[in-house]
């Protein structure tokens, strides 16, 4: 009993001469929450994945399997298992994984243990001496970037770890991703297949989750947004270890990382352990925002911290942005659009000062950048005339350079925010012209669309235009959709033109049931009563021709317009020589109605117009939102403009009250501002005319 109580002694102080002094060994049970890792000369923020073969190559691991001897009652001695023990070597040098275990004859054997097997065993007696043991050849450890330069696939990297793991795990994982990048959606998605089915991976994913709780903590976020982007899934242990550990160790979130982490958490879906993550990583940006140093990383922290984050922390991050204009580049101000959409914060100040600075540096901006800008100031109910003007003209000037995809898609863009950019127009009109055999069906109704909306005639080479497009509309007539091919005719007609083959098409039993019974039903019915007014007041062909049974449309708002009906009480002598809400014929509706003689120089009551009922001018007031005008506020849009020609056609004379205006005018302004609107010129003294060219 003495012999083997010896022998355990000294083959235990020959186990504690393998660790240096300078070197802290501690055994940790297998659970997420790890103790801080000791460290003397290594800083943890220092380290970049991208030098990793300059920095720190790896961790001295030393595992103790089965050696962790205890004395039975008879005296016999048992093994109890135990986990890994991690250590960290001051030296910065890469060891080969050694296992340390007793013989039969309680000597101290070593093994040293490489990825692809066992390589030596053999008893080594300078072990009693209590020296070093000799360092066998080690395995080189290799960055992702080498990996993914020297693969071509993704079961080249697993091919490649199978053979000589190496520390850090993360490595393949980013290699894998970085070559998946490369690849075609069918490509990708071919691989990814091969990369599951590969007998290399979960022996990857189990190495994954060892060395989570002793990577590097930037090597762990990349590791995890890697898995993610390759479709991992989301709910399996290796992803939510690692999620977890991030969760354990976000104390050690340094600036780089936060961007990291930033990214990661909107790559993946939603659940309980992103959420605590989330809200974790808004706590470490609040703490913390105002520390942050680069610009790049406090975009990308407020590109990706979420649209749901409180208004406080938004309102912080948008200071100290402030704070960091000076050092904006143009490419920054660029980016800052989309920054501010993704958080959905409106920031005038922010976005005023970009602009300016995108304006500036315009030419060269690629047509992603602008498309991006556009989108962002939808998003964000941003309407910045001088911005708007600078990518037009822009787009203008290097007409030339742009293909008609992405000249129509700008012009989308534009029609979305209201705004009408008369040359770009001009020009994308003259090339469609040109060549209109070069649109397809989409581009087709969403050119109509565009110029009807926004209500743009150019007179030049208006009519060549419209048969252009017509032309081209007709060319697609045997497969186009019943609702696309109403959109397109309820275009034209907003358009005062009438294509003969395609409303023939239209106007079929089969494809009317069709559209009241299928789709977006309000929407077809809305845009068929169009059409039928349109045919009815515009188009004599038609009038006496078509019936559609439609059901009625949604009736007209009406609103009280206090403030003008009080203004028109003044100028006309009393409420009764005016009226309100009247209702007319084709689902019409003007604010209000005044009966004038036909210089318009005399308004009469109602009751005297019935009795001189000839050679009366009626005049439509209609009160106007912002909305229904082009952005600069002088341009009707399509629908407002469309009403105007049929309430002509209808025999009124149409004046145009911008409600906007009106409230902000004292109440003799705006008297004198409709007494000029409503009076013709001739009958008007010359102060009032001078004052209509005010306003």
């Amino acid at each position: 009993m003495s012999h083997k109580a010896g022998s355990f002694l000294r083959n235990l102080g020959q186990i504690n001469s393998l660790v240096p002094r300078s070197r802290i060994l501690r055994l940790y049970p297998l659970k997420f929450c790890r103790p801080k890792i000791p460290h003397s000369n290594w800083n943890l923020r220092n380290f970049l994945l991208s030098d990793f073969d300059n920095g720190i190559q790896t961790s001295c691991r030393y595992l103790f399997q089965d050696a962790f001897i205890l004395k039975s009652g008879d005296g016999s001695l048992q093994r109890k298992d135990i986990s890994i023990a991690s250590v960290f070597g001051v030296d910065r040098l890469h060891c080969p994984r050694r296992l340390l275990f007793f013989d039969s004859k309680h000597s101290l054997v070593s093994a040293e243990i490489f990825d692809d097997g066992l390589k030596k065993v053999n008893v080594d007696p300078q072990f009693s001496s209590g020296a070093e043991p000799n360092k066998e050849t080690k395995p080189t450890p290799i960055s992702y970037r080498k990996l993914s330069q020297e693969c071509n696939s993704l079961s080249d990297v697993l091919d490649i770890f199978s053979k000589a793991p190496t520390f850090p795990s993360s490595n393949y994982f980013s290699a894998m991703w970085t070559i998946a990048k490369r690849m075609s959606e069918d490509q990708k998605r071919f691989e990814k297949q091969l990369m599951f089915r590969h007998p290399a991976f979960n022996h990857l994913c189990d190495h994954m989750m060892r060395e989570a709780r002793i990577m590097h903590y930037d090597h762990l976020l990349f590791s995890l947004y890697a898995m993610v982007k390759l479709g991992v899934p989301q709910n399996t242990l290796v992803v939510q270890t690692s999620l977890r550990m991030v969760q354990e160790r976000i104390n050690e979130c340094d600036e780089r990382c936060l961007s990291i982490l930033s990214i990661l958490l909107k790559a993946m879906d939603p659940c309980k352990n992103v959420d605590v993550l989330q809200a974790g990583l808004r706590i470490l940006v609040d703490q913390h925002v105002w520390k942050i140093q680069r610009v790049f990383t406090l975009q990308t922290v407020m590109k990706y911290i979420g649209k749901d984050t409180p208004v406080a922390l938004k309102k912080k991050l948008e200071m100290k942005a402030l704070k960091e204009l000076d050092r904006f580049s143009f490419l920054n101000s660029q980016h800052m659009f989309e920054v501010l959409a993704a958080m959905n914060h409106r920031s005038i100040a922010l976005l005023s000062e970009c602009s300016k600075k995108v304006i500036d540096n315009i030419h060269g901006c690629p047509f992603k950048i602008l498309v991006s800008i556009l989108r962002s100031c939808k998003e964000l109910q941003y309407h910045n005339l001088d911005l708007f003007r600078g990518i037009a003209d822009y787009v203008s000037t290097t007409f030339d350079i742009w293909n008609l995809k992405q000249a129509l898609l700008l012009l989308i863009l534009f029609e979305n925010l209201h705004f009408r950019p008369i040359e770009l127009m001009d020009l994308f009109m003259k090339k469609v012209v040109e060549k209109p055999e070069s649109l397809h069906m989409k581009s087709i109704i969403s050119v109509l669309f565009v110029y009807s909306s926004l209500n743009h005639i150019d007179k030049g080479q208006h009519k060549e235009f419209l048969e252009g497009m017509s032309s081209a509309l007709t060319g697609c007539l045997h497969h186009i959709s019943p609702e696309n091919l109403l959109n397109a005719m309820c275009s034209f007609c907003m358009m005062n033109y009438f294509p003969l083959a395609p409303i023939n098409q239209l106007l079929q039993k089969e494809i009317i049931d069709e559209l009241l019974t299928s789709g977006d039903i309000e929407k077809n019915v809305l845009r068929l009563h169009i059409l039928d007014t349109c045919l009815k007041l515009d188009d004599v062909a038609y009038q006496n021709a078509i019936d559609l049974p439609l059901p009625p449309p949604p009736p007209s708002p009406s609103l009280t317009h206090a403030k003008v009906a009080q203004v028109l009480s003044s100028i006309l002598g009393g409420e009764g020589y005016f009226a309100r809400n009247i209702q007319l014929p084709h689902n019409y509706h003007i604010d209000f109605e005044i009966r004038m003689d036909a210089n318009r120089s005399q308004a009469f009551s109602f009751s005297e117009a019935d009795v001189t009922s000839t050679n009366i001018q009626r005049v439509a007031v209609l009160c106007v939102p912002k909305s229904l005008y082009c952005l600069d506020l002088s341009h009707p849009r399509g629908f407002l403009a469309l009403k105007m020609r049929h309430l002509n056609v209808m025999g009124f004379h149409v004046i145009l009250v911008n409600n906007w205006l009106m409230e902000k005018l004292k109440m003799e302004d705006a008297s004198m501002l409709l007494k000029t609107k409503i009076y013709s010129v001739e009958a008007l003294p010359t102060t009032d005319v001078n004052l209509q060219s005010t306003y």
